[in-house]
């Protein structure tokens, strides 16, 4: 838990800044994203060959240095990967693309009540295999679709088709990092004190439905209201939706650990949901629209080691 959290914190901004050197050394970032996937689906592989071959006791030495070899691969291409957003889009649309993700996000994430179940129906080999491949497909498919996104210009500067501007501003890191961290605090929150909580204050309304299935559906109704918020942060604007949202999810959070009524508790729980998504849908936006346009990638990145830090905390603590 302790690498866990060092490397989630620390990856991102460094692939970040190797990323945005690729963009302008060879045309994009492409390279830095494929070598990151590349390396994640051949840490998925190993695992489940060297679990084919039934190692023993050795593989408990061996199974930690590849979950942090995996963790890294995993960070490596994530800022670079989530930077393209605004290849894809717009300044003014990516309220509406940052729904589209968190619609994607909140149901695999909505999965992990089940998802040990499935493993264990599919044996560990296969699932590490399964992970592996789909790794290298969708890595495959970004590199394919990505590249025709981009219009070097003779001096080799990355040229993307979406009308973004080309800004002179000096990036806000302290700003952007502070961004990831107002995501990141109810996030870690939501996945780890919400289950058993919300298990305990609404079991007289919800009787026998466990903690981490409330989640489930919390998650699947924040992941329905996605698109239909990002038009109303849209309407009142990005700077204004994160503030508002900001202040109400803490004092949503604050009101479901003090108040011991379960309707009134329920009742939080869905404001809660409704602020979380219009706090997903506009905080990378923001980070994006603060940033540099030649330090993108890097300020992606710093925002991204602001949402890890909540949870590396409290996990490491709990670990302890």
């Amino acid at each position: 838990m302790v690498f866990q959290g060092i490397i989630l914190a620390v990856t991102p901004p460094v692939a970040g800044r190797l990323g945005d050197r690729y963009r302008f050394k060879q045309g994009h970032r492409i390279p830095i994203i494929t070598t990151g996937i590349s390396f994640a689906a051949m840490v998925f592989m190993a695992v489940a060959f060297t679990l084919f071959t039934d190692p023993g006791e050795i593989f408990k030495w061996i199974l930690p240095i590849l979950i942090v070899f995996w963790l890294i691969a995993m960070s490596i291409f994530t800022s670079p990967a989530l930077s393209t957003l605004e290849l894809f889009t717009p300044v003014d649309k990516l309220p509406r693309a940052m729904a589209i993700l968190t619609i994607v996000a909140n149901l695999i994430y909505s999965l992990e009540p089940v998802i040990v179940d499935i493993i264990d129906y599919a044996g560990a080999p296969l699932t590490f295999i399964a992970g592996g491949a789909v790794v290298f497909v969708s890595g495959y498919a970004l590199k394919k679709n990505s590249l025709i996104l981009f219009k070097e210009s003779n001096n080799g500067e990355e040229r993307p088709i979406a009308a973004i501007t080309f800004d002179t501003q000096k990036s806000k890191f302290g700003y952007i990092f502070f961004l990831g961290l107002a995501l990141g605090l109810p996030t870690t929150v939501m996945f780890n004190v919400f289950p058993d909580l919300l298990e305990a204050k609404l079991a007289l309304i919800l009787g026998g439905i466990s903690g981490k299935m409330m989640l489930v559906y919390l998650l699947v109704f924040s992941a329905l209201i996605s698109l239909p918020m990002s038009s109303v942060v849209n309407r009142f604007g990005l700077n204004k939706s994160f503030w508002v949202s900001l202040i109400l999810i803490l004092m949503i959070m604050a009101s479901i650990f003090l108040f011991q009524s379960a309707w009134v508790v329920l009742c939080l729980t869905v404001l809660f949901a409704i602020t979380f998504t219009s706090l997903s849908v506009s905080s990378l936006p923001m980070a994006i629209k603060r940033s540099n346009y030649y330090e993108k990638v890097f300020c992606v990145g710093i925002f991204f080691s602001g949402v890890a830090i909540p949870d590396s905390i409290l996990e490491a603590i709990q670990a302890f």
